[in-house]
């Protein structure tokens, strides 16, 4: 079993992004959403990280929270 802590550098890793602290601070401040758009329906993501993403919500798996805390930071 993976005990690995799940933080938004493993996060980004897990989505084949760049996970140093700079690219994922660009990141969030270059990629902010409306209220009403859901994280995984946002149009910046790959068809693999878009299936990843509803699969952390749709299952409650260990990356939720995570998942939970970059939408918190995407959204104003």
């Amino acid at each position: 079993m993976d005990t690995t802590a799940q933080t938004l550098n493993t996060l980004f890793d897990q989505l084949g992004l760049d996970s140093s602290e700079a690219a994922i601070e660009q990141f969030i401040q270059t990629h902010r959403l409306p209220a009403e758009v859901k994280i995984s329906d946002a149009g910046f993501w790959s068809e693999g990280q878009r299936a990843f993403l509803k699969e952390a919500y749709k299952t409650d798996n260990h990356w939720n929270p995570i998942v939970d805390d970059l939408n918190a930071l995407l959204h104003d």
